[in-house]
């Protein structure tokens, strides 16, 4: 397993299903709330890991999004992506299209401007660091009114060119996506690409995963494993080559397993799963984590790992050029790794 493990952080990948609000780790959360004069209720990086106490999706947001009240300036958020893209970098991490929810922040009152430009300078500062690509996805916030939606498209629009799609998170219980469907169907025509989370084991899974396939028609679903349950709408998945973000390690907080029999059931059946950390500094792993952590549960070898991690460029968002560039990166790091 010493071999895989290592395989699997050197293997070259992209990850596709993080939000960057969940990887505010304690050690930054407190120098935040120094640099911006918030006294928190613990004292101790231990005591911020006790609060990371959850069992479901509503639980976990309950703890997530209080958490959020340090980012304030643009220096905060570019500080927040700056510390995960060094470290996806060092996970074998090639390319992420991350995800962000200015919601979260503008209905507490820091400006969009804030929130976007921080993200942005972290990405132009890690791709001279590290050598890393980063994209960035606007997430609605499903629990709020689909005016509320809108309206942050529309704020969002004078930074089209920082932004590559736009997604759909947070609580979905009485959420459907239709409840959304006018405001994906303007950002589709503003240009932006469509993805939508479909939690795992949420009420109405599968109408849910109906809705983004064949009613919003997304470019990629956000979890979906749920679609195990109907063939139909698998072989309709499969036709139109959408690929499901799957995030192993969150899968086990947020319910009793990590789905690691729906993951592989799904990769085995030719749809283009990809393997991602979802919020990192809550459920304690990131990407090649996950990896590993799904080859031990599922006792995969270092061709199916390699596959995944072909999946991640070819569901990803990436131009053909720069995709097949990775891919090919991908095919030389598994032969000069077997090779050694």
């Amino acid at each position: 397993m010493t071999d895989l493990v290592a395989f699997a952080h050197g293997l070259p990948k992209a990850e596709l299903h993080l939000h960057l609000e969940g990887t505010l780790e304690p050690e930054l959360k407190f120098a935040l709330a120094a640099r911006n004069g918030i006294e928190l209720a613990e004292k101790t990086v231990e005591e911020v890991r006790a609060t990371y106490n959850f069992h479901d999706l509503t639980s976990f947001l309950q703890v997530y999004y209080p958490a959020m009240g340090v980012l304030q300036t643009a220096q905060d958020f570019r500080d927040l992506a700056y510390a995960y893209l060094k470290k996806a970098a060092s996970q074998g991490t090639r390319h992420a299209e991350m995800f962000f929810d200015p919601q979260a922040h503008t209905s507490r009152g820091v400006p969009f401007a804030n929130v976007i430009g921080g993200y942005r300078q972290a990405i132009i500062e890690a791709r001279a660091d590290f050598g890393i690509q980063g994209e960035l996805i606007l997430c609605i916030l499903r629990d709020f009114s689909a005016e509320f939606a809108m309206a942050t498209l529309m704020e969002a629009l004078p930074y089209k060119d920082w932004i590559l799609g736009l997604g759909l998170d947070s609580d979905e219980r009485g959420n459907p996506p239709a409840k959304f469907a006018a405001v994906f169907a303007r950002a589709k025509a503003e240009g932006f690409l469509l993805t939508m989370h479909c939690d795992i084991d949420q009420e109405g899974s599968i109408e849910n995963i109906r809705q983004v396939i064949e009613d919003i028609q997304v470019d990629r679903i956000d979890h979906g494993t749920n679609i195990v349950e109907n063939d139909a709408l698998v072989e309709a998945a499969k036709a139109r080559g959408l690929g499901f973000t799957t995030c192993p390690i969150s899968n086990s907080f947020v319910t009793d397993q990590m789905k690691s029999d729906e993951i592989v059931a799904l990769l085995r059946r030719g749809l283009k799963v990809t393997i991602n950390s979802d919020d990192p500094a809550y459920f304690g792993g990131y990407v090649a984590d996950n990896y590993v952590a799904l080859a031990e549960k599922a006792d995969l070898g270092i061709e199916e790992l390699a596959q995944l991690a072909r999946n991640s460029f070819e569901a990803s968002w990436l131009t053909p050029f720069r995709r097949d560039a990775y891919l090919a990166e991908v095919d030389a790091y598994v032969a000069a790794f077997t090779a050694s």
